[in-house]
């Protein structure tokens, strides 16, 4: 979708960067209007003829107002255009390119005349020997994005956790990773309890996925693992949500599991030199069959008993198999990406995630990580008191505890199931929009797979 182009063709809609680009190096048409638009206090402004839009725009202070610009862009180009042109410096027009590239997705696949609904763009095309690297770089970003968004946006009669298993696996045969899928009869020989007692409700069966990106001189000794929620469903189970509103977004319960195949997917077509192992547990959870029931004691696959107090803490028994199956990896760090809290969302709203963990070092990277990309995390407290609030009078642990900090006593409900070093990530808030935020559209937004990319590149 994102190319380079040596120079602009004639009569297309353009997007000029003026205090980027000399007047001389500009196309004769253009001179005149840009020196008037330099001249004048605008940050944005645009010109309408018979043939094309012209975008004029200056170059903003921070990365993310940049991408903004893109998402402004596509909002005013006519939806059956198919092609726009960027002219500006190689930062510049990338930022730009990628807010108008993110701002381009729709999901239409349920319509019954969705040819007709499509508006896609077709070509952003840069200007003046952008580095190929890095518009490829970019492009499989886009693409790992878009299929996150698709995953999340799916509802459960097309993504059961088993549809789940089997869209990764396409991944890894389109990149080139590794991807075993575990379906339930050896989830219950591992004797897999909390994932086993979540999917108990159900006719559908579990899995649980294992991908690995393995290049073969990696840098890091030890994998990096990352644990995604996939449950694909989430009624509450027999603590049963109320219905009205509460359940009309829990197919996106799966975005952890959509952040981290994602990613992974992302890093495998870029070729990373990063080793990294991705674990997601996944089911829905439902009230029937023989449900787990509050008051039942589970017995985990690292042989912790936890006391079901609400079984709408359905994410956290799941993930904790997954956790603690990652010490088989002797991993050198373990990050979770889960849709966990309803806590998180409160707290920070939808403009970010909740970050916690162990290890401060890797947590700064990872909040850096997220600055970069503006994917912002906000770090909380993660005291050993908060645990205290977890612990059971019948059992090792319970899954749920007071009213209070929600999102961090679960992050530390998790943590006692791994032995490496830790760091938790709550995407409730900006998983699912009901309104679209710039290029984060209306529903899932795929949030986490350019957070997770950008911490294995940069960081890690």
């Amino acid at each position: 979708m994102i190319q380079s182009a040596n120079k602009y063709k004639e009569g297309q809609h353009v997007v000029i960067v003026a205090d980027e680009i000399k007047s001389k190096e500009l196309p004769k048409e253009f001179q005149n209007i840009t020196k008037s638009f330099l001249s004048d206090e605008k940050d944005f402004d645009y010109l309408k003829t018979e043939k094309q839009f012209i975008f004029l725009v200056k170059k903003k202070d921070t990365d993310e107002k940049n991408r903004i610009y893109g998402s402004k862009i596509r909002g005013l180009l006519p939806k059956e255009e198919k092609s726009v042109y960027i002219l500006g410096s190689e930062k510049t027009q990338l930022l730009i390119a990628e807010g108008l590239a993110l701002s381009n997705y729709q999901f239409i696949t349920f319509f019954k005349d969705k040819e007709k609904k499509e508006y896609q763009l077709k070509e952003i095309i840069l200007i003046g020997g952008i580095e190929e690297q890095k518009i490829k770089k970019l492009n499989n970003s886009i693409t790992a994005v878009t299929w996150a968004r698709n995953m999340v946006n799916l509802p459960v009669n097309h993504l059961n956790a088993l549809k789940l298993s089997q869209e990764i696996e396409n991944l890894g045969k389109k990149a080139k990773f590794k991807v075993e899928v575990f379906e339930k009869a050896k989830i219950e020989a591992l004797k897999m309890g909390g994932l086993l007692a979540v999917n108990s409700g159900s006719i559908e069966p579990p899995t649980f996925t294992i991908l690995e990106y393995k290049p073969s001189k990696p840098k890091n000794k030890k994998p990096l693992v990352l644990v995604g929620k996939g449950v694909v469903y989430d009624t509450g189970g027999l603590s049963l949500k109320p219905t009205a509103g509460s359940m009309d977004s829990m197919k996106s319960d799966m975005a952890g599991a959509a952040a981290v195949a994602g990613a992974i997917y992302n890093i495998a077509l870029d070729k990373s030199d990063i080793h990294v192992i991705g674990l997601i547990p996944a089911t829905d959870n439902r009230p029937g069959q023989i449900a787990y029931a509050p008051g039942d004691v589970i017995t985990m696959f690292d042989g912790t008993t936890v006391e079901v107090l609400n079984t709408d803490a359905e994410g956290r028994m799941i993930l904790a198999d997954a956790l603690a199956y990652s010490a088989k990896y002797d991993p050198e760090l373990v990050i979770d990406v889960a849709t966990l809290t309803g806590a998180a969302v409160v707290a920070i709203g939808t403009k970010a995630s909740c970050v916690m963990g162990n290890d401060e070092k890797q947590l700064q990277h990872l909040v850096e990580a997220g600055n970069d990309v503006h994917e912002r995390l906000v770090a909380l407290p993660f005291w050993e008191e908060y645990l205290e609030d977890m612990k059971s009078s019948v059992a090792d642990l319970k899954n749920i505890g007071g009213r209070c900090a929600g999102m961090i006593t679960a992050g530390k409900f998790l943590e006692h199931f791994v032995k490496a070093p830790y760091i938790h990530i709550d995407i409730a808030g900006p998983s699912f929009l009901d309104a679209a935020q710039e290029y984060r559209p209306k529903g899932g937004t795929g949030v986490g797979v350019r957070l997770l990319t950008q911490f294995i590149e940069n960081y890690f």
